[in-house]
């Protein structure tokens, strides 16, 4: 078993010396779980207004939100999110549809701005809303008085959206610079 060829043979070159010695298994980009136009990009995809829709759910059900500006901020965040995440779960579930992958250089150039775009806002949303309601529990006693419970469960939503985001944009990212 020589592991060493003298030559060298692009991909997708493979000579009949090679295949006997067992099949070759490559991983191509385009084919990585979680990509634009993939099964795996879905599911991210919907994960991530999945979780945006229940953060804004949660946090718009308490009444007193509008009274603070980091509850409306991560409502306002949360929204883009939803909007981005459904729009690009649309596109993804074309692309299942018609057996074609979104793999176009400017596309994913695209997605991955506004993933990094949302990413950073939901992020934002997230922390500034978990401090809102850490400041709240922990420092003021406040939250007999309000619904804080329903404020942490709106943050922590944010940032599982967020996190999905973050996968979306990474795999993205790492495709398009594959391409």
């Amino acid at each position: 078993m020589d592991l060493s060829h003298p030559t060298v043979h692009p991909v997708g070159d493979h000579h009949a010396a090679d295949l006997e010695e067992g099949p070759i298994t490559l991983l191509n980009m385009k084919d990585l779980p979680g990509t634009p136009g993939t099964l795996g990009g879905l599911v991210l995809r919907m994960g991530q207004f999945l979780f945006a829709a229940a953060s804004i759910v949660v946090m718009v059900t308490g009444a007193e939100f509008v009274n603070y500006t980091a509850f409306c901020y991560l409502v306002a965040a949360m929204a883009l999110q939803f909007l981005w995440s459904f729009i690009l779960a649309i596109l993804d579930l074309y692309a299942l549809l018609i057996k074609r992958g979104l793999h176009n250089s400017v596309l994913l150039s695209l997605f991955v701005v506004g993933d990094w775009v949302t990413a950073t806002l939901s992020l934002a949303a997230a922390c500034s809303a978990a401090g809102v309601t850490v400041l709240f529990d922990n420092d003021l006693s406040y939250c007999d008085q309000i619904h804080c419970h329903r404020y942490q469960l709106s943050a922590a939503m944010a940032f599982l959206s967020w996190l999905l985001v973050g996968i979306s944009s990474l795999l993205t990212f790492w495709l398009l610079a594959s391409e």
